[in-house]
């Protein structure tokens, strides 16, 4: 290892003395309001009346060809803060002593080999636009209303690591008026900053400097696994390669940061999807807090290669991230628009997503056989969601689900492949979803709008809209719920009655409570917006002659249903309707398990053929 050099310096020394440049490979800024107070929050407690020395850490960074610039590879986040912090110390001295002092550590003047003067930021954040952006806000010295604006009109953007610099200017910049209203005390503070505020810096060349920041957080101190396997992955390569290792290692953060993924959530996912996982638990899983460990591990290590081929890990990284950014859009593994993915996406929503540790396993699949599967997925999860099922146990399945589907993925001989994911469909879903009808049945005839979030309900009516319409045409194969997920959701027994109404309702339903089956899943139904206005909260009767209008079966037939011919299309569905001459609880039920039926054929696992 090269030779270790290390200083102590205070604020004033530091930016006095030295010009950090933050490169473009390192981690962005990401510190956000909470990291930012509490940082200037420890401060302000330790000046109160104190004279002593505040120690704030190690900053870790590698000289480079200029005399007094240096390569921070490990304390931007706090350096960048206090940056920021003169940036603001300097607009409110403004007409003060202080303010020439203070600009002299923002920027600075040296001479380069060629004679020229430069002048330059005394910290330089080299990543995607940070520098234009730092440089605006040091030029606008203004609030940051003002500052924001100007940035604004400059064109600059501001998204990601650059609305983070924005948003924590705004913080120290408040912080500072808030605490500091008197010119004397904010005197006091700039002094106890300056001069009091002290941290080692630590210099060495950077393949030793990127050593020293893997040993100080190999247990995940300060820094998320994420960054940490950046980090990692430097040291496997030369210096002459860090901006090629950046460029790719962009194109897995970029993507998640852009579609608001969280990108420890996508790791986790790409193990499980990628890799066996063995663990001391048994249970298969990569947790949050382990997933740098398993990297480390040599035996995992090994599996990955990407000590001896780095920039092959990272592309194999890259297209997970592009399968795992389409499949959360509703795409499919060819990348286009995918009807049975974006019927998936309407089930899961945000809340759930462990489902995509299978979809990133079988994305090799044939698409044929990738769109059998998600339709197989999404009857599978149908069951496991509305049965409420704890995500422990899936996680633990769904991991060593994905070693069955990588191994399907790799049969080559595509007769045997169909073969083996019909054995899979068979041992994993079916089962398990024969182990869960009994408690799907009942949950079924229990659920009201209250049992699941607004847009589920909206699925679930959906889909039974949707299959009651397709076998009244005699329609084969289902198109997109989107023209059903729009539709007014209709409460039948009306949600806002009339004294009248709900008076009616108690006389002829004893011991039956009004606002309980006003919202089971029994008396709600789909209508069009402009029907729904028309029906309003009127008394069933007259409700049913704007039902007739509907174009959607599963409501129109709530009145009476269609019949044509003796052996139609039509006939057949209704063979599984009901209609209703009067609105009771005992109708209610009676719908409720009609639902509950027809659930159960539309939600069913099937072979390829």
């Amino acid at each position: 290892m090269a030779k270790i050099v290390d200083h102590k310096y205070s604020i004033n020394d530091a930016f006095r003395e030295c010009f950090f440049v933050v490169p473009d490979y390192q981690r962005e800024y990401v510190w956000t309001d909470k990291e930012v107070h509490q940082l200037l929050d420890d401060i302000n407690d330790e000046m109160d009346g104190s004279s002593k020395e505040y120690f704030i850490g190690t900053i870790l960074v590698s000289p480079t060809d200029l005399t007094n610039h240096y390569e921070v590879i490990d304390g931007q986040q706090r350096l960048t803060t206090f940056f920021l912090v003169l940036c603001a110390l300097k607009h409110l001295f403004k007409g003060e002593p202080q303010y020439q002092m203070i600009s002299e550590l923002i920027s600075s003047s040296y001479v380069n080999s060629a004679g020229d003067v430069i002048t330059t930021l005394k910290l330089d954040p080299r990543y995607e636009n940070a520098s234009d952006l730092m440089a605006k806000i040091v030029e606008i010295n203004s609030d940051p209303v003002t500052t924001r604006n100007a940035i604004q009109a400059a064109g600059i953007p501001s998204f990601g690591s650059l609305e983070n610099l924005l948003n924590s200017y705004d913080t120290v910049y408040r912080y500072l008026k808030d605490n500091y209203q008197e010119n004397g005390n904010l005197k006091k503070y700039w002094g106890y900053l300056a001069n009091n505020v002290v941290f080692i810096q630590i210099s060495t060349d950077v393949s030793s400097a990127l050593k020293i920041f893997e040993t100080i957080n190999e247990r995940g101190i300060g820094l998320n696994p994420m960054d940490l396997l950046k980090n990692l992955l430097f040291t496997q390569v030369k210096k002459d390669d860090f901006t090629k290792l950046k460029d790719r290692w962009k194109k897995i953060t970029s993507p998640l940061e852009k579609n608001k993924e969280k990108p420890l959530r996508f790791l986790r996912y790409y193990l499980m999807a990628n890799y066996r996982i063995d663990n001391k638990r048994s249970d298969y899983v990569v947790r949050e807090d382990e997933i740098y460990d398993w990297f480390i591990n040599k035996t995992n290590a090994a599996l990955c290669d990407y000590q001896n081929k780095p920039f092959d890990f990272v592309q194999h990284v890259v297209k997970n991230v592009d399968r795992f950014i389409d499949y959360s859009s509703g795409r499919g593994n060819d990348g286009q628009y995918n009807l049975q993915m974006n019927n998936l996406k309407r089930l899961c929503g945000g809340a759930f997503s462990l489902h995509y540790i299978l979809l990133l396993a079988a994305s090799n699949f044939p698409k044929h056989l990738f769109d059998h599967f998600v339709v197989q997925l999404e009857s599978f999860l149908f069951y496991y969601i509305f049965t409420k099922t704890p995500t422990k146990e899936l996680e633990r399945n769904f991991s060593l689900w994905a070693d069955e589907l990588r191994q399907i993925s790799n049969e080559t001989d595509s007769k045997k492949q169909i073969e083996r994911y019909n054995q899979f469909l068979g041992d994993r879903f079916v089962k398990s979803i024969s182990s869960k009808e009994y408690e799907l049945s009942d949950y079924l005839k229990r659920y009201s709008l209250n049992s699941m979030q607004q847009y589920r309900t909206r699925y679930l009516l959906a889909k039974l809209t949707q299959y009651v319409d397709m076998a009244y045409k005699g329609v084969k194969t289902p198109g997109a719920i989107d023209e059903y997920t729009v539709l007014d959701i209709e409460h039948i027994l009306p949600n806002n009655p009339s004294s009248e109404l709900r008076n009616d309702f108690t006389i002829n339903n004893p011991g039956a409570d009004y606002d309980e089956y006003k919202n089971r899943l029994g008396n709600l139904t789909l209508l069009e917006k402009p029907i729904n206005i028309v029906a309003s909260n009127d008394f069933f009767l007259k409700k049913c002659e704007e039902y007739k209008k509907s174009k959607y079966y599963l409501t129109s037939s709530i009145p009476g249903l269609t019949v044509v011919g003796s052996n139609t299309s039509i006939n057949r569905i209704n063979q599984m309707l009901k209609s209703f001459t009067e609105w009771k609880a005992t109708s209610i039920d009676e719908r409720q398990e009609m639902l509950s039926t027809l659930a159960k054929e539309i939600w069913k696992v099937e072979d390829y053929k």
